[in-house]
């Protein structure tokens, strides 16, 4: 008798659910790419889970043929870990915003991080707090006006890509919504690495915060002000990849081939595996006159905190002698009463 492989296709994690997001909303290019992207891995819808804590992103788990579970404002991660440490069988991804992540959930983010805990965190980067309407985030820029800084607002932003590297991150990739075909190339990749890994993709909020990334999204300056990376690849962009990066010192720097003396040998290439993660740092920090980088940043190999709960649990179970509940009760101090 022969077994045939069940092949997915991306709406097998389809639900029959109306998508409720703003028609142009950044959000719908995300959730197809994910469903292409499950297809792709091939985990059963049965064998996946979906959660999310609160935000316009947070809706996405009633969009997936999957099990979800839509928690409360910024406890996603910490419910995802649950889920993950009980059922390690489960391919769990955690659904949130830059709102919900990296405000009253960045505590809860930064540890899942630390932990390496096998889940694949999508991060919806809008700059805005968007289900709420218009209120400045944790991702907003210094100087934004909106309806809860009206004459600006006087922080400076979180980088997402900083907080999960400064948390000892081992895998951190960058996308834009706009990008079918390289968002889905990332979240698939994502999902097959063993660990935590962050996909942080930028989309647009047509309502409250519309064009924020139309500085690298729109199609006319995208080749030239962003940089996508590929391990082992030279690191090259512009409209015929005729620019690439080199390294100034200590700092990264954009330079023209062909000019002043530079060539492709003098061109970085992309080390995603190595541990040191200095370079991926300087690469996730580019920006204003370097391009920004998308692709997988940072795709390390690490000890995996569930497998290793999974693995700490057979141990003690092998090495104790007690195996039913009668055997325990009696295992201490105790005395019988004639």
């Amino acid at each position: 008798m022969t077994t045939q492989e069940l092949k997915y296709i991306p709406k097998d994690y389809k639900s029959d659910q109306s998508v409720r997001w703003c028609p142009g909303c950044g959000d719908h290019a995300v959730l197809n790419c994910l469903h292409k992207a499950m297809a792709e891995v091939g985990v059963a819808p049965h064998q996946t889970a979906v959660i999310s804590g609160i935000g316009c992103s947070s809706r996405l788990p009633y969009y997936m043929n999957t099990y979800g579970f839509h928690t409360i404002h910024g406890r996603g991660a910490a419910i995802a870990t649950g889920v993950k440490t009980a059922r390690p069988d489960l391919s769990v991804w955690l659904i949130t915003g830059d709102g919900d992540c990296l405000a009253i959930g960045g505590n809860h983010f930064i540890h899942a991080v630390r932990r390496n805990i096998d889940l694949n965190i999508v991060l919806f980067n809008n700059e805005i707090y968007g289900l709420t309407k218009g209120q400045y985030s944790p991702t907003s820029e210094r100087g934004y006006v909106s309806k809860s800084s009206p004459y600006g607002t006087v922080e400076d932003p979180f980088i997402p890509a900083e907080l999960a590297l400064g948390a000892r991150g081992n895998f951190f990739a960058r996308s834009i919504d706009v990008d079918l075909k390289n968002t889905t190339e990332i979240l698939a990749t994502a999902a097959k690495h063993e660990g935590a890994s962050v996909v942080e993709v930028l989309v647009n909020c047509v309502i409250f915060n519309d064009g924020t990334h139309k500085q690298i999204t729109d199609k006319a300056n995208r080749a030239e002000r962003t940089i996508f990376l590929r391990h082992g690849e030279k690191m090259l962009f512009g409209e015929n990849n005729e620019k690439g990066l080199v390294l100034d010192g200590l700092k990264l720097k954009a330079v023209t081939l062909n000019q002043d003396g530079y060539t492709l040998d003098n061109i970085l290439t992309h080390d995603a595996h190595t541990p040191e993660n200095t370079m991926h740092l300087l690469l996730a920090m580019m920006g204003g006159e370097l391009p920004v980088a998308l692709g997988v940043i940072r795709e390390v190999k690490a000890a995996v905190y569930d497998q290793e709960v999974a693995k700490q649990i057979a141990t003690v179970q092998a090495n104790n002698p007690i195996r039913k509940l009668q055997d325990f009760l009696m295992s201490g101090e105790i005395w019988e009463i004639k």
